[in-house]
């Protein structure tokens, strides 16, 4: 136990100063001065709840790894309403995650709150999907721009700002997404399905298993004002 607590201090000492390390927990020192914070100490799912049986931590990244549910969902203890939100992910063949926000600790959160896709969106399985399911995209309202996602087994880089209706996405760099729920939606929700929690105003981020092996890590955000 006291080395794994010297660890974490080490780990979060690298933090403190922008060191890289590898697996191990980067915060710029511009995004200090910006603002973020680190919503995934590297050591620990103490600012979670939700599935911490099959979401674990293993050298300051958080792998699921799918017991004999569907992996179930990890949420932060805090909610938040609007921010930009910065992490890495890899996928394995086939991999279907999500990321929740503005979300309740129940029901779907995809309906509930709002989902945005993580997928591998080229594996052969998913070719027939609608446009609206594919990585990235805001589940049944804004499909995103594909071709971005790196091979599999490669850690993506992306980027969400959540700011009042307006949803941004970036992926590796390149945006994939730029869109108004509250627009996209004047004529009904693109899957023609019920989306109750769509226009939350705040909730908890999450991500949302599927029953798919899928590792994250470098979780930072830093809160916008309210508008």
């Amino acid at each position: 136990m006291r080395l794994f607590l010297i660890s974490c201090a080490l780990i979060l000492s690298a933090v403190s100063i922008g060191v890289a390390q590898n697996n191990k927990i980067e915060l710029k020192p511009e995004e200090k001065t910006e603002g973020f914070h680190i919503l995934f100490n590297g050591c620990d799912l103490d600012q979670w709840t939700g599935n911490k049986t099959d979401y674990t931590v293993e050298e300051g990244v958080i792998s699921l790894v799918p017991g004999s549910g569907s992996g179930g969902n990890l949420y932060t203890l805090d909610e938040f309403d609007n921010f930009i939100l910065r992490f890495e992910f890899q996928l394995t063949p086939g991999a279907n995650n999500g990321l929740g926000i503005r979300t309740p600790l129940e029901g779907d959160a995809a309906y509930v709150g709002m989902e945005l896709q993580i997928l591998d969106s080229e594996h052969p399985m998913y070719k027939d999907l609608k446009e609206y399911q594919y990585h990235g995209s805001v589940y049944g309202i804004i499909p995103a721009k594909r071709g971005y996602l790196r091979s599999v087994g490669e850690w993506n880089e992306q980027e969400v700002i959540a700011d009042g209706d307006q949803i941004k996405i970036s992926l590796n760099g390149e945006i994939i997404l730029d869109g108004n729920i509250r627009e996209a939606t004047k004529n009904g929700p693109a899957d023609g399905r019920e989306h109750p929690g769509l226009f939350n105003v705040k909730g908890h981020i999450a991500f949302l298993g599927h029953g798919s092996p899928v590792k994250f890590r470098n979780i930072r955000i830093k809160e916008l004002k309210s508008k």
